[in-house]
């Protein structure tokens, strides 16, 4: 059905198109069924002291507002991530805004954070009661004058209803936010945020979120100051600013960040990066062109535990986490492994 309605909605701006998408999941129209697959007991993974049914999770950015998450879970994914959401409601960058480069199964976006607020997100998931494991990705407003202290109000509103939470320091559409990659700016924010955990006698993970564009010399630093403040895992990675020489679309020259398959080599170089650095001490989620059972798999034996997906949901539609779990058991029974927990890093 999606392969026959693809051409019809790719020819709708991406925006609107996303809005319809968000919409018609509201309504749950597939029986879970249809989603599950054989076998997917080897896929379960334990982590951020949950059981996670299976490795592969939507991204933040699709579900900004949380509208449509617990669709989303009968969909197959085994985690969903909201946000980023801000403490006030903001509009984001004026449209177009969101940009496809179909030949380089790519996008484009400078969305900038549009949410509609950690108040109206937090009665939304408490009134549609969670039916998997949760994530919030929190940030700070545009125009706030203390961007550490936004972060602060995230972590104090979602503490008690997420299952983690996400430090996003890494989205290029909000001017000032990758200055905290600094090992002292990131150092001063994660002790902060520290201090409302244990003033409010919390546990809940934190994770931090790394842009795919910092140097090398910065990996061994972040590592040191996320190991150090109790970062529980590291999302790796966002979206790029770089990597447009060799794209065949047009549309490679607007501002924003970079998605799907260009990502692909690039965030899994940089999980091997930071596995190595912290010796796998430090759990890793894998972002960035996840769009077959092989390409998880790469990230997986490259050090993640975790993946999450974003473009190619745009791309290949509803059925992409089924297809990616079906063809990720067929190389796990393949090379004779039998849970997926046993090939973390093995690439290494």
């Amino acid at each position: 059905m999606f392969s026959i309605l693809r051409p019809l909605l790719f020819k709708v701006d991406p925006e609107m198109a996303h809005d319809l998408a968000i919409k018609s999941l509201r309504f749950n129209p597939l029986p879970n069924k249809m989603f599950e697959v054989e076998d997917e007991e080897m896929l379960s993974i334990e982590l951020l002291g949950k059981k996670f049914p299976n490795p592969i999770g939507l991204a933040a950015g699709f579900d900004k507002s949380a509208e449509a998450f617990n669709a989303l879970f009968k969909l197959g994914f085994g985690f969903v991530e909201i946000g980023t959401v801000t403490p006030f409601q903001q509009p984001g960058n004026p449209k177009p805004r969101i940009f496809r480069l179909e030949e380089d199964s790519a996008l484009i976006n400078r969305l900038g954070f549009n949410n509609d607020g950690m108040e109206i997100i937090k009665n939304r998931i408490k009134s549609e009661k969670k039916e998997g494991i949760l994530g919030v990705n929190i940030g700070p407003n545009k125009n706030t004058k203390e961007q550490k202290k936004d972060f602060c109000l995230g972590l104090n509103f979602f503490f008690d209803i997420a299952d983690y939470i996400t430090i996003n320091i890494s989205s290029p559409n909000t001017q000032g936010l990758r200055d905290f990659h600094d090992s002292e700016k990131l150092k001063e924010l994660l002790i902060s945020l520290n201090k409302v955990k244990k003033d409010k006698k919390t546990s809940i993970p934190l994770l931090l979120k790394v842009s795919p564009d910092i140097n090398d010399n910065y990996i061994s630093e972040i590592t040191e100051v996320a190991m150090k403040n109790s970062v529980s895992a590291m999302i790796l990675t966002n979206t790029t600013n770089g990597n447009r020489e060799s794209l065949l679309s047009e549309t490679k020259k607007e501002e924003g960040g970079l998605s799907g398959e260009p990502l692909q080599e690039i965030s899994t170089e940089m999980i091997k990066k930071f596995y190595k650095v912290s010796n796998g001490k430090i759990p890793i989620i894998g972002v960035g062109g996840v769009n077959s059972g092989k390409a998880a798999y790469e990230k997986i034996i490259a050090g993640a535990s975790l993946l999450q997906l974003y473009t190619s949901f745009v791309y290949k539609g509803p059925f992409i986490v089924k297809n990616i779990k079906k063809e990720l058991i067929e190389i796990l029974k393949s090379e004779g492994i039998k849970s997926i927990k046993d090939i973390v890093g093995k690439g290494i």
